[in-house]
């Protein structure tokens, strides 16, 4: 039990001690974002019935990985946070480019590219 009387006590001392940086702020945007875009999705999916992943989807996916990457190798040079953002950047870049080119495809009717 002094063990978790202890970690409370440090969780508390943490808290008392938060300082607003301009780099929690690019932490916490990216976070924003990034969460964000599950209540896009969930949102579209109960408009049209179906599971639907709309552009701004990807949109969100991008600008909140690349925040939240850059928060963690510039603001806080963390290997768990680059690890966790760096691939989910790459993912939602090209899941974006997929989806605005079978919409720009979509829109011309060029089924062969």
């Amino acid at each position: 039990m002094d063990i978790v009387n202890t970690q409370l006590a440090s969780i508390l001392h943490a808290l008392q001690q938060f300082q607003l940086t301009s780099w929690k702020m690019v932490g916490y945007t990216g976070t924003l974002l990034f969460t964000s875009r599950w209540f896009v999705q969930l949102y579209y999916t109960r408009k049209y019935k179906r599971v639907v992943m709309p552009l701004a989807f990807w949109w969100l996916s991008v600008f909140g990985s690349a925040l939240l990457l850059a928060y963690f190798v510039l603001g806080k040079n963390d290997s768990v946070g680059i690890l966790s953002n760096f691939f989910p950047v790459f993912v939602s870049v090209y899941n974006l480019v997929v989806h605005l080119r079978h919409r720009r495809n979509s829109i011309t009717g060029d089924a062969t590219a």
